[in-house]
């Protein structure tokens, strides 16, 4: 599993630090493009620890899952980058949210992506509304980060 380090949240995004592991590497010798989906994931459930929009979705017998994943790959990461990782919510619909994210190494930019986020039931696993008090939490946007 790769490490990441302390998270925070400004002006909406999420922000987190990535120490690349030796594992995450390919054959090719840069970051596997499976292990940037597993980024994706883990970026999305740790914003919305910090937010408070896990428990409050809980609250309501909802959860999250993805629906489809978008990566561009730009640059390759190496083993011992350090990576800052970005997030936020692009938008909310009825039932599902795209969310965003950024990876860059100091100021350039490695990859870029969009998850399509469906909120659903845990009783029935069926998508429904999401609720106001789950997308408050979220401050939507097209944030452009520096």
């Amino acid at each position: 599993m790769t490490e990441l380090e302390s998270g925070e949240t400004r002006d909406g995004i999420f922000r987190y630090r990535i120490s690349v592991p030796d594992e995450a590497i390919d054959r090719n010798g840069h970051v596997n493009n499976v292990v940037y989906v597993q980024w994706m994931q883990d970026l999305a459930v740790r914003h919305s620890d910090a937010t408070g929009g896990t428990r409050a979705a809980n609250e309501v017998g909802g959860t999250w899952v993805a629906r489809s994943h978008h990566i561009e790959y730009l640059r390759p990461a190496r083993a011992g980058d350090l990576i800052e990782a970005l997030t936020w919510v692009a938008d909310f619909r009825r039932a599902s949210s795209r969310r965003r994210y950024r990876f860059q190494r100091d100021d350039q930019l490695l990859a870029r992506g969009e998850t399509d986020w469906v909120f659903v039931s845990l009783e029935t696993g069926r998508p429904r509304a999401i609720p106001d008090e789950v997308a408050q939490l979220f401050p939507i946007g097209d944030f452009e980060p520096e």
